[in-house]
């Protein structure tokens, strides 16, 4: 049986925003939606954690969304970040999103003001009723504080426009459990576990290295997908350190921006209070791509 939201199944890349002299730079983002579609990559999406939202201000993160979206133009499926901590606010963005195109939206869990299950529920079942778009919940007890619980998200699949969970715990229980008590479509949150969820039933990734090496994550689906579960490991394998050093380096995008930039993609520096990279960090992040072949 098909899970709900396997439109979204495969690799969407969470896109970096690209700034330079202090704003978003349009025409490098148009031309990594190009780089995406170009890749063969199902979907992008924009204004999520890895695009540096918290620091966009409301124009931007809605002029974000627009140009992805125009851009796209059908090539390429466009799930929008548009979560907040505020019902209201993550209400309008979603509306706006959907007027501009998009095809989804990933809702990030409402953080640091820590909902009880309830809240959680509620919070996404007002979005869904407000708004005609698929909804993607985004879990990531990491930065939002809390864990929205599996028997929540099942709850909340039952809703006719949730669709799937973009699973960021690191718990392969939590991806189970709502495998097991629902039929929403589970997206690997963390580059390092897309094969490992594939493996109990999860359908593909929002990533963070997508930016650099989509072809080698597609590859790796497709391998899984096509039975060939050698090939996948290889593939997983090959990807792991590089995966490690976009999260574990420093926080991302910060090393994901640095690699774009020795990678000859320069997408502009982080926003405060992201900072760049240190020496030892970079040299790091050298050798590993080095090692993996891309310097």
């Amino acid at each position: 049986m098909a899970r709900k939201g396997e439109m979204f199944a495969g690799l969407t890349v969470a896109l970096i925003t690209p700034f330079r002299d202090g704003n978003v730079d349009e025409a490098a983002l148009r031309q990594l939606v190009d780089d995406q579609v170009e890749a063969g990559t199902q979907c992008v999406s924009p204004c999520g954690t890895t695009g540096e939202s918290p620091t966009l201000s409301h124009d931007e993160h809605e002029r974000v969304i627009a140009i992805v979206c125009e851009q796209a133009a059908g090539r390429i499926k466009v799930m929008a970040g548009t979560g907040s901590n505020n019902t209201v606010e993550a209400i309008r963005l979603t509306k706006r999103a959907a007027e501009v195109g998009a095809d989804g939206a990933l809702l990030v869990a409402p953080y640091y003001n820590k909902p009880m299950q309830a809240g959680f529920y509620e919070h996404y079942k007002a979005i869904a009723e407000e708004v005609d778009i698929l909804q993607v919940v985004y879990n990531i007890p990491g930065r939002s504080a809390k864990n929205i619980e599996p028997e929540t998200i099942c709850r909340l699949g039952e809703l006719e426009n949730i669709v799937a969970v973009k699973e960021a715990t690191g718990s392969m229980d939590q991806a189970s459990q709502i495998l097991n008590g629902s039929n929403l479509t589970v997206l690997s949150g963390d580059d390092s576990l897309t094969l490992p969820l594939l493996s109990i039933g999860g359908s593909g990734v929002v990533s963070v290295a997508g930016n650099i090496v989509p072809q080698d994550i597609l590859a790796m689906i497709a391998a899984w997908n096509e039975g060939n579960i050698a090939k996948a490991q290889e593939l997983h394998h090959k990807l792991f350190p590089l995966c490690r050093d976009m999260l574990g380096l420093a926080t991302n995008p910060i090393p994901l921006k640095a690699a774009m930039e020795l990678l000859g993609k320069d997408t502009g520096d982080v926003r405060l209070p992201l900072t760049r990279l240190s020496e030892s960090e970079l040299a790091n992040l050298k050798q590993t791509l080095t090692t993996y072949g891309l310097l």
